[in-house]
């Protein structure tokens, strides 16, 4: 029989995709099968059962515990415990010990002696909940970590109401940022220990083997544990694709015990915590008509012959109360062969913004079936989500404060062939407003989009040796996305050409195919142990798209028809176009850990990937890694009492970004141009080089040194850890300026010519005091990240034009990216008070042409000796987008069935551009601040200069409303309650003969409120480019303050 198996084991190493053969053809028999199997041998273990022990098994909060597995100790004698907590199990008839085990509990041992009842209650073992933590291909013990690695509190993060499971890390966890909008749908911008790439900079998320990106389509509730891999040391197993940190998620599975159905529901109620403050239709009206007196510029019509007839309020047209919905039943359980989980969810979010909402149905269902040495599984999870919402023209929050109150949102009067519909709009002969009608918007437009993504994996593992296990691991994504645009007759802003009703239609699929073939091992050996972990994988991924679009469409009675075949035939009124991308990544990888006696730790890690996507002499990347930990703690010379561990880590790692899309080293030819030749003239078809081909693409790559402390104090009451890195990334992609007659129609190229340091301090520390046997208990955690990125390098950027000398920046709007400082600094003018007499603007000099009393003063940093002096060579930088310190503070605790919890975020330091204030204090064509302060001669303590008209021959007053200077920074720091839960649990008893095991209610409430100076509707900034201006505010969807309500059963 021994030779059998090694002849199976050889064959499936030798041949490891002959296994997935085998995980098709034995799945449904060993499925079927396993639990006879168990049965058999169950009864067959009980015929020398004479002795039976029953009783109750409670925790702390006497509450029932299902699922507490019971065993006859030394024997394969067991149960486990039903939804209420009992058990019976049948016992030799002699002394004999019962265990009493559970996840997150401590294993209790209770002698039988001359009783038949045993009643047990287990205390919850805090350190077991997080003693096993997954770091890639391999779980190991929390306590032997060697490189950065943040385990993120669950049950917290499920706390939040969110759209994903990203935007309910942030404050979690040291090092990690996380910006979310409001907009139902949105997905969250998470940064790991700064930004290291000028591409996209989104850790990599691996969910249950496969990576996958889980914003919006994760269900937050099906999520059992998360890991946060920061250091390269940790990341390095996932090689090319780890250069923005890797994010773990591992989903909730069976457990052995009588099947368990758990039921929740929650809905939440959210509104817009902050509006700006602008004029009513009669202010507006009198600010307007003084600001063009004092230009000198005729009154608009509608300002002049206002009559208080109309008077809208753009913010009530647009905002409301906003609803979320959340639905969650899953249903588990397993016994010693086979383990079972089913889950589904729904989830609804009306935002807070008319016409937009966003839904999610999801369904998730994993097995594991063992049978001698063979174990069999699969995780797969299905979600179908819904976007609807109008056309994305202009921004409605920029919009909604800066239309005009004395414009209609519709009226019979403004009926025309453009505008059928009579929405009103700015009008050069009425008042003039570039603003969009959002409300129209919303009425003419449609831009539904449906996603269904199903993924997950399939696994076998062969128990070769005791030690040694073989893993095959078959994973799959596929999504299948449709989306429609439609778009009828009408008009929405001033000036707005008119378009014809228009249709557009959007397929795509993606589909990933990842195999995976694994050895781990682990042996010890006196104090001596080794484990690890080798193996090959390989990923296909393909994308495809095909678009129709056509205008004209057929309509009956305003009825639109928004099939494709209902708009015009008429040539060049149809369209289509589409895509096919393919590329392939395989990799080896290896990990080799070594412990001698809890003491000494090394982790040595190596991963090499090949990707299709890179230019055929830079394919293949090496990403090695070695980290080493001592833990002062065991070594006999380190006796303090109340230092209960101590342990040292340090580590280094390469680690790459490979988020290039496909063929970039490629060039390709335009065929659309003609030319003219020979004497005649002649019209001849040609070509001409669209795009350089940069053939020397390869991975960013980021070399990491990080040094850590773990420690925990005081009978482990206190916990601590402490890290410090610097993280250099080399070969990073950015665009080279060139010149378009060299054949770069398409665009600049990119090539590897940047560079990036971030470095920085992390801080955690948790208190849980340990005497908590009493009624009340509580435990506090916080954390806090100092991080700063420089950029060293970026490559050839072409000739400065102001000083005719090389280029050492990036240039975006009013953030500049310049060698030695931070990614996206304001580069802009600097202010300096108002002018208040002549003699002030006689002795600057530098705006003596166009200035007055009561303009702006700018600082004339290199002076050219003119009198209109102020322009882009003054610019100078102030301010930057990154916090000085962001930190995070969660505080939870209990009174026997009450539970409190709070969350706090902070970011201190930072500095953002308000745009939106700037349009509304430019003095242009848009409304004003209700609390604007303009300088007058009787009012000069003031920061707002004269009122005026900005587009009139006032060159002082267009100055004043300059984009480009200091006037629009504002201080973005700012304290959040991020949220606070109360909650009951409902003893068990309560219920009676129904089969409740446990019922919890709660009440939340959700940025409950924000300390800040930030004039903004939201100081949680997702930039205008989250990479080159991070701190520009165009006008975000703002995070909602949200109450919930909520309650949960187990059967």
């Amino acid at each position: 029989m021994k030779k059998n198996r090694r002849t199976v084991r050889f064959s499936f190493v030798a041949k490891p995709k002959f296994i997935l053969v085998i995980l098709v053809s034995f799945g449904t028999i060993i499925g079927s099968s396993s639990s006879a199997f168990a049965f058999k041998a169950l009864a067959s273990q009980q015929q020398t059962i004479s002795k039976t022990i029953s009783g109750k098994v409670i925790d702390e909060k006497l509450g029932p515990l299902p699922g507490v597995l019971v065993k006859v100790k030394g024997t394969a004698i067991g149960t486990a415990t039903a939804t209420d907590g009992s058990y019976s199990i049948n016992v030799p008839d002699n002394d004999v010990t019962l265990v009493f085990s559970y996840l997150g509990f401590i294993t209790q041992e209770v002698v039988v002696v001359n009783t038949t009842s045993i009643n047990v209650t287990l205390r919850e073992d805090t350190k077991a909940l997080d003693e096993v933590v997954v770091i890639g291909y391999q779980t190991i013990k929390k306590k032997d970590l060697t490189g950065a690695v943040n385990v993120v509190d669950n049950k917290k993060a499920q706390q939040i109401v969110s759209r994903s499971l990203p935007e309910a890390l942030q404050g979690l966890t040291a090092g990690v940022s996380v910006r979310n909008g409001g907009a139902p749908g949105q997905g969250a911008v998470v940064n790991i220990r700064g930004l290291g790439t000028f591409g996209n900079a989104s850790p990599l998320y691996v969910i249950d083997g496969m990576l996958t990106d889980p914003n919006v389509t994760v269900n937050p509730e099906d999520v059992e544990s998360i890991q946060v891999l920061k250091d390269a040391s940790a990341a390095a197993i996932y090689g090319s694709r780890a250069g923005n940190g890797v994010i773990i998620i591992t989903t909730k599975k069976g457990k052995i015990g009588e099947t368990k159905i758990a039921v929740s529901s929650r809905y939440s109620i959210s509104e817009v915590p902050k509006l700006y403050d602008v004029m009513d239709g009669a202010t507006y009206a009198a600010t307007n008509k003084l600001a063009y007196q004092n230009s000198g510029t005729p009154l608009q019509p509608g300002v002049a012959n206002y009559d208080g007839s109309v008077n809208t309020d753009w913010g009530k047209e647009l905002f409301r109360t906003g609803q979320v919905q959340d639905y969650n039943v899953s249903i588990s359980g397993g016994t010693n062969t086979t383990k079972y989980l089913m889950s589904a969810g729904y989830f609804k979010d009306e935002g807070t913004l008319i016409a937009r909402s966003f839904d999610r149905t999801s369904l998730r269902i994993n097995t594991e079936t063992t049978k001698g040495i063979f174990k069999f599984g699969e995780n797969f999870a299905l979600s179908t989500n819904n976007n609807n919402q109008p056309s994305n023209e202009g921004n409605p929050w920029y919009d909604a404060f800066t239309s005009l109150p004395i414009i209609p949102v519709q009226s019979n009067a403004l009926i025309s062939t453009i505008n059928p519909g009579g929405w009103g709009y700015g009008n050069s002969t009425f008042a003039t407003n570039y603003s969009r009608n959002h409300v129209a918007i919303a009425n003419i437009t449609s831009n539904n989009a449906n996603y269904t993504k199903l993924f997950g994996n399939a696994f076998m593992d062969v128990n070769i040796l005791p030690w040694l296990k073989y893993r095959v691991n078959a994973g799959l994504e596929t999504s299948f996305d449709k989306s429609k645009y439609v778009r009828k007759d009408g008009s929405w802003y001033q000036a707005q050409s008119f378009d014809f009703s228009r249709m557009a239609d959007n397929r795509s699929q993606y589909l990933s195919y990842l195999f995976e073939h694994t050895l781990n091992f682990e042996k010890t050996f006196s104090k001596h142990n080794i484990n690890g972990v080798i193996g090959y994988t390989e990923q296909t991924t393909q994308s495809e798209n095909t678009t129709g679009s056509g205008v004209k469409l057929s309509n009956i009675g305003g009825n639109y028809f928004t099939q494709l075949n209902a708009t015009s035939s008429i040539p060049g009124d149809r369209s289509s176009s589409g895509y096919l991308d393919r590329f392939l990544l395989n990799s080896y990888l290896g990990r080799l850990n070594y412990n001698y006696d809890d003491r000494y730790l090394v982790t040595l890690t190596f991963r090499a990937d090949k990707d299709s996507r890179f230019s055929p002499k830079f394919k293949t990347g090496y990403f090695p890694s070695a980290a080493v930990a001592w833990r002062l703690s065991k070594e006999d010379f380190f006796k303090v009492d109340w230092i209960n561990d101590l342990k040292l880590r340090g580590s280094y790692g390469e680690v790459g970004v490979n988020t290039l899309s496909t063929y970039q080293y490629t060039a390709f030819l335009n065929q659309a141009p003609s030319y003219t030749f020979g004497p005649n003239q002649n019209i001849v078809s040609g070509a001409i080089q669209a795009r350089i081909a940069p053939d020397r693409l390869k991975w960013e790559l980021k070399k990491t040194t990080n040094i850590g402390i773990d420690a925990s104090f005081f009978d482990n009451q206190i916990s601590m850890t402490v890290d410090a890195f610097r993280a250099i990334s080399t070969d990073v992609l950015l665009q080279l300026p060139l010149p378009r007659y060299l054949g770069n129609l398409r665009g600049e190229p990119l090539l590897n010519t940047a560079s990036i340091r971030n470095q920085g301090i992390e801080f955690e520390l948790g208190y849980r005091p340990k005497s908590q046997n009493g009624d009340f208990k509580w435990d506090v955690n916080a954390n806090i990240s100092f991080i700063r990125n420089k950029v060293l390098g970026l490559g050839n950027q072409g000739i400065d034009p102001l000083t005719g000398l090389p280029r050492d920046y990036v240039q975006s709007g009013n953030t500049r990216t310049q060698i030695g400082r931070s990614i996206g600094e304001y580069y802009v003018l600097k202010t300096n008070g108002i002018f208040q007499n002549q003699a002030e603007i006689d002795a600057h000099n530098a705006q003596k042409l166009y200035a007055k009393p009561g303009d702006i003063r700018y600082e004339n940093l290199v002076d050219g000796g003119t009198r209109d002096d102020i322009n882009d060579k003054d610019r100078q930088f102030v301010g930057t987008p990154w916090p000085k310190f962001t930190t995070g503070l969660q505080f939870n605790t209990s009174y026997k069935n009450f539970t409190l919890s709070t969350q706090f975020y902070a970011t201190y330091g930072v500095t953002l551009y308000n745009a939106v204030i700037s349009d509304l204090d430019s003095y242009g064509n848009s409304n004003y601040r209700v609390d604007i302060n303009p300088w007058t001669p009787t009012n000069t303590n003031t920061s707002d200069p004269r009122l005026g008209y900005n587009f009139s021959t006032d060159v002082g007053i267009s100055s004043n409303a300059r984009g480009n200077t200091d006037r629009w920074l504002e201080d973005g720091s700012y304290l959040r309650l991020r949220n606070l839960q109360i909650g009951y649990n409902i003893p068990s008893n309560i219920f009676g003969k129904a089969k409740i095991s446990n019922a919890r209610v709660y009440v939340s409430g959700q940025n409950l409120f924000t300390i800040t100076r930030y004039k903004g509707l939201d100081p949680d900034v997702v930039g205008a480019d989250a990479n080159l201006q991070p701190g520009v505010d165009n006008g975000i969807y703002p995070s909602s303050r949200i109450v919930s309500f909520g309650v949960g059963f187990g059967f």
